[in-house]
């Protein structure tokens, strides 16, 4: 390939990173162990609270079982917060599956444009994808539903990500011209259709091959005993 096209396709990194959606794995892992501690500590309050009333002492057993309800609530909205997450996480590997050649096409003319240029200074490759949470946004300590309105903020920001992210996919997933729509992944050319960039980038020369003397002369032979024949 040129360079000149070597270099559009390493532009195409940013283009391709631009709309990939936030990773929320770490998150998602904290949300799974919330709610796991607060199902924990639900049991835990329900058993005091119940060897509290077998003592006779209900004041102890009322405060377990309030004690129990936050446990329940709080379980709760981890739980929301997982769904929305696992949601996020989901997009996110759609999203990788759906970009994963254009990605290596990057990767592979930025290696090719630094191997024929090795005194150029070329930049590297930059991801423009959304930063990752930070180590405080990741952490919940504490956390009830009424102190959780930072929380909603960034469920908020999923549900808006989301939205943003399926209208990007849609857009993906248009047609191409030569496209055949019978095709398992939509938006992907037909062999025929597809310019020569969509190849590996170094194409190896095909290999000539010369048929034997001897093969020549059986071919030759059965020609004339077929038009003997006929």
């Amino acid at each position: 390939m040129p360079d000149g096209r070597l270099w559009l396709l390493r532009d195409s990194y940013a283009a391709q990173t631009a709309w990939a959606p936030r990773h929320v794995g770490k998150e998602l892992r904290l949300s799974r162990l919330g709610a796991f501690d607060a199902a924990l500590g639900v049991i835990r309050a329900s058993a005091e609270a119940d060897a509290a009333r077998k003592t006779g002492d209900h004041d102890l057993a009322a405060r377990h079982e309030h004690l129990a309800a936050s446990y329940q609530a709080l379980r709760d909205h981890y739980q929301q917060q997982e769904q929305a997450l696992a949601r996020a996480m989901t997009d996110r590997q759609e999203w990788e599956q759906a970009t994963a050649g254009s990605r290596r096409l990057a990767i592979a003319a930025d290696t090719e444009l630094r191997r024929r240029h090795p005194h150029r200074k070329i930049e590297p490759l930059r991801s423009a994808e959304p930063a990752p949470a930070s180590g405080a946004e990741r952490q919940h300590p504490d956390l009830t539903p009424q102190q959780g309105s930072s929380e909603t903020g960034r469920m908020g920001d999923l549900t808006v990500q989301r939205q943003a992210f399926r209208a990007a996919m849609n857009e993906h997933r248009q047609p191409v011209p030569g496209e055949d729509p019978t095709r398992a992944n939509p938006g992907e050319a037909s062999p025929a259709a597809r310019t020569p960039w969509r190849d590996a980038i170094l194409q190896p020369p095909k290999p000539q091959i010369t048929p034997s003397a001897g093969i020549l002369q059986v071919a030759a032979e059965h020609d004339i005993e077929h038009e003997a024949g006929g």
